[in-house]
């Protein structure tokens, strides 16, 4: 458990009655660490204007008041058990846990303070041991330094309180032609709901009726609507920006690709890292520096003849050792670099994962689905000397209109994209492997591949040997039996995959890729993108076995993949990343999951790596550099020419370097991690 994590217990043990916290108690810390703070603001007022020490060292005098010498040490006992509760309970717990950190260090101080003061007020020790108004100082401005770390924690569980609030309040059901207002919990998957123009959908499911550009920022990072019609998924929490819908539920509650995504956020957020036990490692050397030094200067002073003086030098190096910043350092870091992420579209279930993709050698991208569409596309048209290409398309497009073969639909894209009226046709038929058949415009129009040229003996024409050269697939359109023309049909590569491949190469990280498609495909698609390396034909089982291999190699391997059959390669590289968890998002075999299917996503990772690793850096020569120029300070090894570090300046000092490093580290916020040509 991180030092932070500790705070968090300690205050749920003080405020709720149980040590079990999580994003959702947050809310509940920062407001009893806010009443607690101004409680003891409060109560620290009189106790520091009625201290005699404090009153000498400004300067005025106390009133004449029967028991007005009580104040004191009676608000201050009643701050240190109060108060100071949370950091006792914390250093309970790390003596137990046999894991010395920050709150023992604070715990130590307070109660070295309180029991110095009580000495001098029984008579015990010199009245100068008077230190209930530094007690009371150290306490407020320890629980200040505190709620600041607990309310910056708590804004990075802001995803998850927005990724709720996505969904509507009430849901409109159909229930027998009539729409009833039900909340979304309650709807079962195959209730029928509308959504209106403007609306939030209230649960996964499928367009029925209607269409739609659906903002999907909220989910997916992309910054453009997204146009979904009949038969298109829509997802919980998007935004029907300019029409209404009628949606039939595939998927509610838990299951949903929004719950998803807020399971991910959580798990990321509560997930340890190696940053993480740096910082505890880092923390648990100081409290043995801080003792060390705090023994050390007991004994020198001692020695020197001023054991008050050791007293107060001591307190003051225990104060100033407290290590808030340094415990907070990076994992303020990380949790704000997985919330900011997860704003972006970039879900980080494994923080270790982010912290690693700054070092990446190679990145190895799945073909299908990632670098390209995942589904074919028109590349070209060849029409033979007496027609023309609209021609061959629109009669290819009549034939396959009673298809639901993902080629037929491509053609019927491709002539929608074009503007040409699809002729209407009758008389349909398919044959598995073949091809399809209508009647078109008083013909009979044949649409296959090479068993139908085979079957009516007819000739292809020639540019279709290139095509497959290529990895293309080739359909020829024939008319009561003549060749008219081919169409060729590829898994189209997304433009967005360039501009990734040509700015990791920017980065000198290199580019490989892995596909089960035939070696030409793979050879065409790697020359159009200008990947380094191709690793074509391998079976799905196989890949987490070029992974490896990359890795025998010397490589630190980021896997890029759809996360269904590429579980295992994702789960073998030094990080996985899941391409398109949209549809997708409770893949348990990536550590990084990209919301949308844009493969530049991929350079918003390494950008947020690097920036948070320059944070986590920068934090921690704040906090350990703070430490070691101002414990000496704090024993008074400039005594001899007349400087003493107060130790109430110390507790200000202090708790100024954990804002130091709470503020360093909200900077993050201000990263862009939209895809875009900016990012690549």
């Amino acid at each position: 458990m991180s030092t932070s994590d500790r705070a968090s217990a300690t205050d749920a043990d003080e405020h709720s009655g149980n040590g079990e916290h999580g994003h959702h108690d947050h809310g509940d810390h920062v407001a009893a660490f806010r009443r607690l703070f101004w409680l003891m603001l409060v109560l620290a007022v009189p106790v520091v204007l009625l201290s005699d020490m404090f009153a000498m060292i400004i300067g005025y005098r106390l009133p004449d008041a029967p028991g007005i010498g009580w104040v004191s040490p009676v608000l201050g006992t009643v701050m240190y058990a109060w108060g100071g509760r949370p950091f006792l309970t914390g250093a309970a717990g790390e003596i137990r846990s046999r894991k010395p950190g920050m709150m023992l260090l604070v715990a130590l101080a307070i109660t070295v303070a309180f029991l110095a003061s009580w000495a001098a007020v029984l008579g015990l020790a010199d009245h100068q041991l008077d230190f209930w108004w530094e007690l009371a100082l150290l306490i407020v401005i320890m629980l200040l330094g505190h709620w600041i770390e607990m309310r910056s924690l708590a804004r990075t569980t802001s995803a998850l309180d927005s990724l709720a609030a996505l969904l509507p309040d009430q849901a409109e059901r159909v229930e027998d032609d009539a729409l009833v207002a039900v909340p979304p919990d309650r709807l079962q998957v195959g209730d029928v709901v509308v959504v209106r123009p403007g609306g939030s959908i209230p649960a996964d499911g499928c367009v029925l009726d209607g269409a739609a550009d659906i903002d999907e920022s909220m989910v997916t990072g992309e910054s453009r609507a997204v146009p979904r019609g009949i038969g298109e998924q829509v997802t919980a929490g998007t935004v029907a920006t300019d029409s209404g819908l009628r949606i039939e539920v595939t998927a509610t509650g838990q299951d949903t690709a929004l719950a998803g995504i807020q399971r991910l956020v959580s798990q990321a957020q509560n997930s340890s890292s190696r940053a993480q036990r740096i910082a505890d490692t880092a923390a648990a050397w100081l409290f043995w520096f801080a003792l060390g030094a705090a023994v050390l200067t007991a004994a020198v002073w001692t020695l020197l003849g001023l054991p008050d003086v050791s007293v107060v030098r001591t307190i003051t190096v225990l104060v100033i050792a407290c290590p808030h910043a340094l415990g907070l350092a990076i994992p303020l870091v990380v949790s704000i670099a997985t919330e900011r992420a997860a704003r972006g579209g970039v879900l980080v279930k494994d923080r270790l994962a982010l912290e690693t993709m700054r070092r990446i050698d190679v990145v190895l991208f799945d073909k299908t689905g990632t670098l390209t569409r995942g589904a074919p596309g028109l590349a070209a048209v060849h029409a033979v000397a007496g027609t023309d290409e609209d021609t061959v398309l629109r009669l290819a497009a009549a034939a396959e209109s009673g298809s639901e073969h993902p080629l037929a639909r491509a053609v019927l894209q491709a002539c929608a994209d074009r503007g040409l009226a699809v002729p209407a046709a009758t008389g349909f038929g398919s044959e598995p492997g073949t091809g399809v058949r209508a009647q078109v415009e008083g013909g009979e129009v044949r649409v296959g591949g090479p068993r139908l040229l085979a079957q009516l003996g007819a000739a292809e024409v020639p540019v279709a040997a290139q095509w497959r050269e290529h990895g293309a697939t080739t359909l020829h359109v024939l008319r009561d039996g003549q060749v008219l023309g081919a169409l060729e049909l590829t898994d189209e590569i997304r433009p967005e995959s360039r501009q990734a491949v040509t700015a990791l190469h920017r980065r000198g990280i290199r580019v490989a890729m892995i596909t089960g498609d035939a070696e030409a495909v793979a050879r065409s698609v790697a020359g159009q993108l200008g990947i380094d390396r191709t690793f074509a034909q391998v079976r799905p089982e196989d890949k987490s076995a070029r992974v490896r291999d990359l890795q025998r190699e010397g490589d630190r391997v980021a896997m890029v993949g759809d996360g269904v059959n590429d579980a295992p390669a994702l789960a073998r590289a030094d990080v996985g990343i899941a391409i398109g968890a949209g549809t997708d998002v409770a893949i348990a075999s990536a550590g990084v999951i990209l919301a949308s299917d844009d493969p530049r996503s991929v350079l918003s990772v390494i950008e947020l790596s690097e920036a948070g690793y320059r944070k986590m850096k920068q934090n921690l020569w704040w906090a350990a550099g703070y430490n070691l120029v101002s414990v000496p300070l704090a024993a008074g090894v400039l005594a001899g020419i007349g400087f003493v570090l107060p130790m109430s300046v110390g507790a200000v000092l202090m708790s100024l370097s954990t804002v130091v490093v709470a503020l360093n580290a909200q900077l993050l916020r201000r990263m862009d991690l939209r895809p875009g040509p900016a990012s690549a």
